[in-house]
This record gives C-alpha cells, structure tokens and sequence, in this order.
C-alpha cells in the first residue's frame, strides 16, 4: 500500500472494505495491538496499552483501550495475534479502523 510499510496478505478476497484486494482508502493513525476477541463477523477487537503523563504527580500511568477493527477475509487471525491496524472511514457505529498486518509472522 502507498504511503504503508506493510506486508501485502497472500490470500486474496472478494471483501469490498479490504484495502488490498477492495476499494477502502486508510489515513490518519497506524496502531499496534494485540487481538482479544473474534466473536463477531469480520470483526475483532484489539487491545492497546499506552503510557499517559499526570501533571500533578510529574509521573505516568499505563493506560489501556480497546479498538473495534474490520477485518477482511484475506487475514486469518487469532486471539493473541499482535496486528497492526489503520484508520480508515467509518464502517458502523463503532468500527474506525482496518486490519492491514499480522505481526506474528
């Protein structure tokens, strides 16, 4: 992908929200994660943890979200997986963001 330095999947989809095979466009962030459900239908949920700054203690805290994430057809992941997704227009209520690599690989 132009812009991306990831690694294009070796299966190919028929997924119309998939940037490789599709016509979704990505911008804005790239984040890591690590994949805590895959319950729902071309879904996934990533969890990320981050360090946030308190002023009034001059010290940080660890903080952690969890990301809702389309996941096309051409990756197949597990939970556990470390992925790195991207931000891409909004797909649902809640999905923001795209699959575009398995770091386990």
């Amino acid at each position: 992908m132009v812009g991306l330095n990831v690694q294009k999947p070796e299966t190919t989809c028929e997924d119309p929200n998939c940037p490789f095979h599709g016509t979704l466009p990505v911008r804005g962030q790239v984040l890591e994660g690590v994949v805590v459900s895959d319950k729902a239908e071309k879904t996934i949920t990533v969890e990320r943890s981050f360090y946030k700054f308190i002023r009034k203690f001059e010290r940080y805290e660890k903080r952690k979200s969890k990301i809702s994430v389309h996941k096309p057809d051409c990756f197949d992941v597990k939970i556990g997986d470390s992925v790195k997704i991207a931000e891409c227009r909004p797909l649902s209520k809640t999905k923001h963001f795209v699959l575009v690599e398995l770091k386990g690989e």
